[in-house]
């Protein structure tokens, strides 16, 4: 057993869903992306849904509408810290052209953008953060955040339940 399947398999199926939600949440928000294991536990979730404890489609659900929420506050911390981006420590090494060709090519691709970094560690963290941070409006990422969530939460816990599948 891997420690997030431990983890997971000795809560009550509430729980374990709660704990997924959080973990999505905090690799979206917290800019935690390299640190939170959400593979490793949608992975899990995955085996544990072909076992009994968890329901697949409920696995999906609540890991999909987790990235969505973290896609959406992300996008809202980027929209209030962008200034402080801009002129802080680090962004105020940046060039102004290279500010504005970050809003250029937000605003060409940014639902694109999302939509390929959810599949991305680090990239799924930052991008929605970028987007907000460029002020690119939500409702323009908003169909691409969800489309990809969906579809990385059907993924990554499908393969954990088909994996478990060929193993038993």
């Amino acid at each position: 057993m891997t420690v997030p399947s431990d983890l997971l398999g000795h809560l009550p199926a509430t729980a374990a869903y709660a704990v997924l939600a959080a973990a999505v949440l905090a690799e979206s928000v917290l800019l935690l992306g390299a640190f939170v294991p959400s593979l490793g536990l949608l992975l899990a979730a995955g085996a544990l849904a072909r076992t009994g404890p968890l329901s697949l489609p409920l696995v999906i659900g609540v890991t999909t509408a987790a990235a969505v929420t973290g896609d959406f506050l992300a996008h809202r911390t980027g929209a209030l810290l962008g200034d402080r981006l801009r002129t802080g420590n680090l962004g105020s090494r940046i060039p102004a052209a290279a500010w504005r060709q970050a809003e250029t090519q937000m605003d060409r691709r940014g639902g694109g953008a999302v939509f390929l970094a959810r599949f991305l560690p680090v990239a799924r963290t930052l991008t929605p953060h970028l987007a907000g941070a460029t002020r690119l409006p939500y409702h323009r990422i908003a169909p691409y955040s969800t489309a990809a969530a969906a579809l990385w939460a059907t993924a990554e816990t499908g393969i954990g339940y088909a994996a478990l599948a060929t193993v038993t």
